[in-house]
């Protein structure tokens, strides 16, 4: 029998475990959900077979034994093969099809009386989902982030099974869009009573030197009385401090002022958080963390964009989501190095063209002082492919958009939101209303920001659509600007998607035209003297002109930063590629070579990128740096300089550089100085007759020396030189060293017209996860341990291996050279 002191006890003990078990967990609980699926495809298989889809995947019972155990994120279709008889406007690889993610995990006890929500921030395509055989939902749109709960299907305490069926249908994108759970995954355990998702929306409204305004707007679940509201606000960063605080009685809208406050620029990318709590009784329910950045932003018709009161050109890029021979999948590391690269040769706004982005990228773009417009969507109600978001737009177009703009509204980087890109409605004035009422949408969720559409239509200046847009985006039409801004003097314009210049890295083809037709070879590269581009586009040159004479035009954005998988124009289409050639020769060689392929035209990627596939320089990167950064020193010569064929030919050359005059010299003799004249951007030695050894420039900008640069013939090939872009590395199964290769000569110089196949091996806590060599025809695979380089250098990717420390040793050999290694530190700190 329980005396009476040991019975109080036990009372007090229960009461201690109850009021641990109420507030214990309270707070919401975020945890990643990508460890650990089974995978398997069905319907149309990687090898061109087809395998039929079994029934009941989605029930527990079902038997994953044999699939394949993967983590997250993850592209099926750039694990190839590639295939000749695939499209090639889409990359020739098989990201088409049906899969299926099974993962089962145990639901701990703190779950009971919890709401459990499961978070994609991107799964291509059609995804629907089921827990424990129960139907959970879907979301259709492979580019968009949602939520989806599982609470009522949810077993506490148990096993759970979840499953999840993608079906990514043939001719549903116009480049390739990659396939499968691609983006990350998370578990959000919240109270009954909670914020909503991306329920706390950050903003500005005024803004000086001594002091801002910031706005707090709070969603919550379900209205209750005696609720508390407490915002802490901190800077962001490796130390950060508590900058202002307020608790009240709960109310939507709150404004705190914040002294002396950091503003977030391109070059000072000051970041703030907001810790949002709420509170019932003293007892917490949920808290909320937001990252945002105090700014101003204002487009204007004459004096453009502004950022903190600072005109600011937009010196822009567009930017596909995949992330070169690592496809599509989601890597930090990967999309910091791209902005990193951008950064480098001027750029400073992206545009995501032509769907909403990672999640991570936008972060990073906020922590790396980056300009971004958001776009939605690449079509509206008319198609341009068979299967693309044309069939989704009516019952999904108001749920996607309000997904984008609520996820995306707090980043300071954002100052955008584009509705579309080149839509097909732009050509009917009837059409116009369907632009207003997808701008009423965004703005019904943030009106601080202007929105925006990718314009290609004439028509479309003058047909109403132009009043549509708080700020009128002109793709491809340079010599439209003037007559635009005539016509409507109070809406500010810029270049949405400029250029399209198309070259091949390290390739050069003669003799030199400026026909923008000519320069593509017989063996599909396009020349990289950048003269090239398709029938609706043109030279860089031209826009940096159209913009000079037109300084309200408050910026372009680039067709295109990087290369992309997919849409190798000028060889899309078998159709269109003699139209590429003019030299009779040339299109007779290339007519017999069309015969033979058939329809297996063989590029699988694009030429539009600054830099190549890989992320290496073409020759356009410092035509853009130039201008793009005119107070960096630079002067780049081209085209190389081994040419043993040419000996006592003409052989141009070219100068980019951030000077105003140069001269240039051949084993030491002046072949004259030029100086650049009015809305030209290179300078040119046309005349320059090959002889073997040294090519040298000095560049000059106000009579003084500005730059020097020098290209020699080498000598024969006969080392590999490996270079990691970092040689420390965090041991977390996520981080990345890019290792740039190079064949060089005895003297460290860069062999530029070799190809040998190099192979390579890893040891230490390390695994090679991609190789590529930025060669738009080249179909070895990206996951293989061997491949040729492609006009002297290629690129291995090595990521570490989860938790593990130490030494990863990446050796090449190539037949006739001689063998190398590099050494990369593997370190569980960061």
């Amino acid at each position: 029998m329980i005396n009476r002191l040991s019975f109080i006890k036990f009372i007090f003990i229960c009461f201690i475990v109850i009021c641990n078990f109420n507030t214990y967990g309270q707070e919401r609980i975020i945890k990643s959900f990508n460890d650990d699926w089974k995978f398997a495809r069905f319907g149309s298989m990687s090898d061109g077979s087809t395998l039929e889809e079994p029934k009941n995947i989605d029930e527990i019972g079902f038997n994953d034994a044999n699939w394949r155990l993967l983590n997250l994120p993850h592209d099926w279709g750039i694990e190839g093969p590639f295939r000749a008889n695939l499209p090639n406007q889409t990359g020739k690889l098989p990201w088409a099809g049906i899969g299926w993610y099974r993962k089962t995990y145990k639901s701990p006890q703190e779950d009971k009386g919890k709401r459990v929500f499961i978070e994609f921030d991107g799964a291509m395509s059609g995804t629907k989902v089921w827990l424990n055989g129960g139907y959970v939902g879907e979301w259709p749109y492979g580019y968009a982030s949602f939520r989806l709960e599982l609470t009522h299907h949810l077993k506490v305490g148990e096993e759970n099974t979840i499953a999840v069926r993608l079906n990514n249908k043939a001719e549903s994108s116009r480049w390739y869009p990659g396939g499968g759970i691609y983006r990350n995954v998370r578990l959000v355990k919240t109270n009954p009573i909670h914020i909503t998702h991306w329920g706390v929306f950050v903003t500005t409204p005024k803004v000086n030197k001594e002091q801002a305004t910031v706005h707090i707007k709070t969603d919550i679940n379900e209205e209750i009385s005696n609720l508390e509201i407490l915002h802490e606000i901190y800077t962001k960063g490796a130390n950060p401090t508590k900058v202002e605080a307020q608790k009240t009685a709960f109310k939507q809208d709150c404004d705190i002022i914040i002294n002396s406050p950091k503003l977030w620029d391109l070059d000072a990318p000051n970041l703030y958080e907001v810790k949002t709590t709420l509170i019932k009784k003293g007892k917490v329910l949920d808290t909320y963390s937001s990252t945002f950045g105090i700014r101003t932003i204002e487009f204007t018709a004459n004096s453009g964009f502004l950022l903190n009161g600072k005109k600011v050109h937009l010196n822009g890029v567009c930017q596909h989501h995949d992330l070169g021979p690592l496809g599509t999948a989601v890597n930090v590391r990967a999309m910091e190095r791209q902005i990193e690269i951008l950064k480098s040769f001027g750029t400073n706004a992206i545009r995501t063209a032509h769907n909403p982005p990672a999640p991570e990228f936008l972060d990073l773009c906020d922590k790396m002082g980056m300009l971004v417009q958001v776009e939605a969507f690449d079509v509206w109600q008319k198609k341009k492919v068979k299967n693309d978001y044309a069939s989704l737009f009516g019952a999904w177009h108001e749920k996607d958009l309000r997904a984008m703009v609520k996820r995306d509204r707090n980043h300071p980087s954002v100052i955008m939101w584009s509705t579309g890109n080149e839509m097909i409605e732009l050509r009917d004035a009837q059409d116009a209303p369907m632009a207003v009422m997808l701008a009423d949408i965004i703005r019904s969720e943030d009106n601080t920001r202007p929105t925006t559409f990718g314009n290609s239509r004439p028509e479309a200046t003058t047909n109403g659509f132009e009043k549509t847009a708080d700020v009128f985006g002109l793709n491809y039409k340079p010599h439209l600007y003037a007559e635009v801004h005539k016509a409507n003097p109070n809406l500010p314009i810029y270049g949405s998607e400029t250029a399209s210049t198309v070259s091949s890295r390290g390739e050069y083809f003669f003799p030199v035209s400026e026909n923008k037709k000519e320069g593509s070879g017989g063996y599909f590269q396009v020349s990289s003297y950048d003269f090239s581009a398709p029938n609706w586009a043109y030279r860089a040159d031209l826009e940096f002109e159209a913009q000079e004479k037109n300084p309200y035009v408050f910026g372009e954005f680039v067709w295109t930063g990087f290369d992309y998988i997919g849409e190798p124009t000028p060889y899309n289409k078998d159709k269109t590629n003699l139209l590429n050639f003019t030299d009779p020769a040339e299109k007779t060689r290339m007519k017999e070579a069309l015969k033979k392929l058939g329809k297996n035209i063989p590029p699988r990627s694009s030429y539009f990128g600054i830099v190549d596939l890989c992320g290496f320089p073409k020759d356009r990167f410092y035509l853009y740096q130039a201008h793009w950064r005119p107070n960096f020193p630079m002067a780049h010569i081209l085209p190389h300089w081994n040419w043993e064929e040419r000996i006592g030919k003409v052989t141009p050359v070219f100068v980019y550089t951030s000077g105003d005059e140069a001269e240039l010299f051949l084993n030491g003799k002046s072949l004259g100085r030029k100086k650049k004249e009015k809305y030209k951007y290179r300078l040119r030695w046309n005349e320059v007759v090959y002889k073997p050894g040294t090519l040298k420039v000095v560049a000059y900008k106000n009579e003084k020396v500005w730059a020097k640069s020098e290209i020699k013939t080498t000598k024969k090939a006969s080392h590999i030189k490996l270079s990691p872009d970092r040689t420390r590395i965090t041991a977390n199964g996520q981080d990345l060293s890019f290792v740039t290769v190079k064949i060089i000569d005895k003297n460290g110089l860069t062999v530029p017209r070799t190809h040998n196949i190099v192979e390579y091996s890893v040891s230490g806590p390390g695994e090679i996860i991609a190789i590529g060599n930025g060669d738009p025809t080249n179909h070895e695979s990206f996951q293989a341990t061997k491949r040729k380089v492609f006009n002297g250098l290629a690129l291995v990717v090595i990521r570490s291996k989860k938790g593990e420390e130490g030494k990863i040793v990446l050796h090449a050999k190539s037949s006739g050279l001689k063998t190398t290694n590099t050494e990369i530190a593997a370190t569980l700190k960061k």
